[in-house]
């Protein structure tokens, strides 16, 4: 007699199986996937890269102001033209030993001319490179591309070439450019080498122009005074931060550096990155309590100080990462009767 055969039967693996025995599968995360960007940092590092496109990298010639003054800086130099062609008439009309003295000066400031302007192009292309480098450095940390990240870094360390204080951290860069695998870490170690003494240096001047802005805006009498001064001390501070970070900014480079700082300053609203002036301000207005001129000598120098970030943010050749973008409260802290630590 056959035994009977089990029916089928239909099971639940949930509770089939005991909950100590059950798997559970996780997913991780991957540990070699880059970090995710802070958005503060993104939005700030937007925000300089669109005031450098304004002025340090801006296309004046294909806008209706750059045709407007190219066309009037044309006629000019045709009257220009025109009006030495009719000296140098006069003076062989008068005398050939005259026209000959004049044709002579006249080579010589069309010479010195040409080697002015030459200065001015070259300061305007510096500028303009190290803003593209800014944008270069910021695209390839956050690809991650060692090959962008080593050229990148070679044009660095040959723009301070010239700099006596970078010797030691330029060598140090050369030798690990072609070590360093990950270009996310070498563009790291390039901002720590070479911009660590250079962001101090510029912290230093603005400094020195916050104070000496605050102290004459309160002892001065004359309301004329404070503004000649306020303005003098920020575009000498704007150029003096230029010059650290490898610019050498000439009339037109100059002007275009305003132009970029200024639109930095509208672009934040005249606030750094976690860096609220009004509520610094405001929360301590002790100053402004004891005396007007000292509280306005106060709120120049937080300006002028607040001008200085803007220039050293537009300026910087690497983009903001291992160290933060400083504040006011960084660089002027005696201004809210603060010792820096």
């Amino acid at each position: 007699m056959k035994s009977p055969q089990p029916r089928p039967r239909a099971f639940r693996l949930d509770e089939a199986a005991p909950d100590r025995d059950r798997i559970i599968v996780q997913e991780t995360p991957d540990v070699f996937l880059p970090a995710p960007l802070d958005e503060e940092a993104t939005s700030e590092e937007a925000a300089i890269e669109a005031a450098q496109k304004r002025g340090m990298v801006a296309r004046a010639f294909l806008t209706w102001g750059g045709l407007f003054w190219s066309a009037a800086s044309a006629l000019v130099s045709l009257a220009i033209g025109l009006w030495f062609d009719r000296l140098i008439t006069d003076l062989f009309a008068r005398a050939p030993a005259l026209g000959w003295i004049g044709v002579a000066l006249l080579a010589a400031l069309v010479m010195s001319l040409l080697v002015l302007a030459g200065r001015e192009i070259a300061a305007v292309l510096r500028q303009k490179h190290i803003a593209v480098m800014h944008a270069n450095f910021a695209r390839a940390r956050e690809a991650d591309d060692r090959d962008a990240a080593r050229a990148l870094t070679r044009e660095l360390v040959s723009l301070y070439a010239r700099r006596p204080e970078t010797a030691r951290a330029r060598a140090q860069l050369s030798q690990l450019t072609g070590e360093i695998v990950d270009g996310r870490d070498l563009i790291d170690i390039a901002e720590r080498e070479l911009m660590d003494a250079l962001d101090d240096e510029a912290q230093r001047e603005i400094a020195r122009a916050a104070k000496r802005v605050s102290v004459v805006t309160a002892i001065s009498p004359r309301a004329i005074v404070d503004l000649l001064f306020v303005a003098g001390q920020a575009f000498r501070l704007v150029r003096r931060i230029s010059e650290i970070y490898g610019g050498r900014p000439g009339m037109l480079g100059f002007l275009r550096l305003i132009k970029s700082v200024g639109a930095h300053l509208a672009i934040t609203g005249g606030m750094a990155a976690g860096d609220s002036l009004v509520q610094q301000f405001l929360g301590h207005g002790i100053a402004s309590r004891l005396s007007a001129r000292l509280g306005e000598g106060v709120l120049n120098g937080l300006l002028t100080a607040r001008v200085g970030l803007s220039a050293m943010a537009v300026c910087r050749p690497l983009p903001y990462a291992v160290r933060k973008a400083p504040g006011v409260g960084d660089v002027a802290p005696f201004l809210f009767g603060e010792k820096k630590e």
